[in-house]
């Protein structure tokens, strides 16, 4: 369940902190935040597609451990990219 190019490209534009950035956490979190959204939706069609849930499993814990170092690290980053996102995080 791979997002298309132009709408990772824009994900990437909107949360990249500089030109060029596509590995800071922000970015990370928010593509991973969008394919957890797309693989939910597939497995609302698909409920016994047990492969993909074990991805989207990894996927969120994934995006934890990216929040959890976000949120040690610059608190204040931390709170603009749940918010922006509109997930929940601890």
């Amino acid at each position: 369940m791979a997002l298309d190019q132009d709408l990772k490209a824009s994900i990437i534009a909107k949360h990249a902190r500089k030109d060029g950035d596509t590995g800071s956490a922000e970015v990370q979190i928010a593509l991973l935040s969008e394919q957890i959204k797309v693989l939910t939706e597939h497995l609302k069609q698909f409920k016994q597609d047990h492969s993909s849930r074990l991805g989207l499993l990894k996927m969120v814990g994934k995006r934890k451990k990216l929040l959890a170092y976000l949120r040690r690290t610059d608190y204040a980053r931390f709170t603009a990219i749940v918010e922006n996102l509109g997930i929940r995080a601890k």
